[in-house]
């Protein structure tokens, strides 16, 4: 395992192609094209905040202003979690016929997945930068260099659930039907729409055990709240497991890969 694993770094020229591809495969024959990366972030977050503002009001238990920034701060980044599981679990199905070729690492599909959100992502970012500008949301230096912290954390956490279940899905096939009902769960039982100070005790104890709720914390504290990063401790934490998750999701991916090309 550890062998392959250190054979990756040969393999980052096909991932940027790949990457690439993907890019240009998910907007060809749009008349938009890439400005889409733009431009669904910002719609989804116009339809969320006229969902909680106008249609079902917060109440005063969530009085966050300006709320669209709070949620997209947490909305921006669930988005390329949830899209890089969904399309991990299903990205050797798809590529099936990349499988089959006896020379082809099949591990970089999961990666190519989570990297061609990440990019979608990062295409965002500006989006989420313009929002803070407009609504003259402070930002200090001393919180905004943890960010590149934060997406390695993501970056790596991700990986880790994307090669577990690209593995898995092949065999298991319920399992793509299955994440999409428990994706829902996840993302209303993370703090993105609401605020972790509202959950009772035992509510916080629960969503301690929620990995995105860390990172979804970590961004609202660097990006929205005002004062010193203090979930930095549970970020690290939260680093060591996904380096561990990743590991441990690799080490299921190479174990499986020589039934990939006959279950797909």
């Amino acid at each position: 395992m550890l062998f392959n694993l250190a054979q990756l770094l040969r393999y980052r020229g096909l991932i940027q192609v790949l990457v690439a591809r993907e890019l240009k495969a998910r907007y060809r024959g749009s008349v938009l094209g890439f400005f889409w990366s733009f431009f669904n972030p910002l719609l989804l977050l116009l339809v969320y905040t006229f969902v909680f503002t106008v249609i079902i009001p917060r109440g005063e238990l969530v009085n966050l202003e300006p709320y669209a920034v709070f949620l997209f701060c947490g909305l921006l980044p669930w988005t390329w979690f949830s899209s890089s599981l969904s399309d991990g679990a299903n990205v050797l199905i798809i590529n099936g016929n990349l499988i089959k070729k006896v020379m082809f690492p099949a591990e970089i599909l999961p990666i190519v997945a989570v990297l061609a959100n990440m990019v979608h992502f990062l295409f965002g970012l500006p989006i989420l930068g313009a929002f803070l500008v407009y609504y003259s949301v402070p930002l200090q230096l001393s919180e905004l260099i943890w960010l590149p912290l934060v997406l390695a954390v993501q970056l790596i956490l991700t990986l880790g659930l994307a090669m577990t279940l690209a593995a898995l899905t092949v065999h298991f096939r319920d399992i793509k039907d299955l994440l999409a009902n428990l994706l829902t769960l996840w993302f209303f039982a993370t703090p993105i729409i609401y605020p972790m100070a509202i959950l009772p005790s035992q509510g916080k104890v629960f969503m301690n055990l929620n990995p995105f709720a860390h990172l979804a914390i970590s961004y609202q504290e660097i990006l929205f709240y005002e004062g010193p990063f203090g979930h930095w401790k549970w970020l690290l934490a939260l680093l060591g497991a996904g380096v561990g998750l990743f590991l441990l999701g690799y080490g299921l991916f190479d174990r499986l890969r020589d039934s990939f090309a006959e279950e797909v």
